[in-house]
């Protein structure tokens, strides 16, 4: 009799674990990493991000496919492997830029804005902003230091604007997913730019660097073909790591903001 009783009880714990542990599954894998924004998708645009049908509002998790994975590594052609994900100070959230058919530049740029202003932090400052085949790109930077806050993207469908992956995330040390400080580089710039022009001559033949721009951790540098930009790249600031952004497509414009 008391050995049914307990087989009775043993069997009721099993079966209250497994509720439990579908609970904390679903509130831990079933939602979002990131914080969404709400966007209207234009006319003629499925968009990457929301799937909502035109004009209709929808929720923008991410800005295009392989967004959480990344790696880095001196050699490897074409990118590196590894992977990782999260957040961190400073990186939370999604802003938009109100769409109008196309997005242009000049959007892409209000959506930027409009996401840094959301951070609250008072001295940031959109400072570039590139347009490439499949997304929009910005460097916003700390205006009294003139040192690279972070890197973001726009997506060309939605307009929804956030953290770009890779080093941005990775490797930044002050606005990163690990930042909380203010990671000095001890590899300068211009050795920044000698270690991406050979890394770029082993495994891009043709193509040249420009001037290195300055993050907290590392240096993102642009590549050049044929004197065009191309593409671009980081360089880790203490191990020389070199990490090839492969999610952009082939350039299209760029506009600068004056100094």
């Amino acid at each position: 009799m008391k050995t049914g009783l307990w087989i009775g009880l043993g069997i009721v714990a099993v079966i209250a674990l497994v509720f439990i542990a579908l609970a904390v599954g679903w509130a831990v894998w079933g939602r979002p990493l990131w914080a969404a924004g709400t966007f209207a998708v234009p006319a003629g645009c499925g968009g990457q991000t929301g799937g909502a049908p035109s004009g209709r509002t929808g929720r923008g998790y991410g800005v295009g496919p392989g967004m959480m994975g990344g790696g880095s590594g001196p050699a490897a052609p074409g990118g590196c492997g590894g992977s990782g994900s999260g957040m961190g100070p400073g990186m939370m959230g999604w802003s938009t830029a109100p769409l109008s058919g196309t997005l242009t530049i000049e959007q892409a740029r209000d959506a930027v804005e409009q996401y840094v202003a959301g951070l609250g932090y008072p001295n940031l400052e959109v400072v570039e902003v590139m347009e490439f085949e499949r997304n929009f790109y910005a460097i916003v930077q700390e205006s009294d230091t003139s040192i690279g806050a972070m890197e973001v993207l726009v997506d060309k469908a939605s307009g929804v604007a956030g953290p770009e992956m890779g080093p941005n995330m990775m490797w930044n040390s002050r606005y990163g997913m690990h930042g909380r400080g203010n990671g000095t580089n001890t590899i300068s710039s211009d050795e920044a730019v000698q270690i991406a022009q050979r890394w770029l001559d082993a495994n891009r033949p043709g193509v040249m660097v420009e001037d290195a721009d300055p993050f907290y951790g590392y240096y993102t540098v642009h590549t050049l073909k044929d004197g065009q930009i191309e593409g671009m790249l980081s360089v880790h600031g203490t191990t020389g790591q070199v990490w090839y952004h492969t999610w952009h497509g082939p350039f299209i414009q760029m506009i600068e903001e004056e100094e």
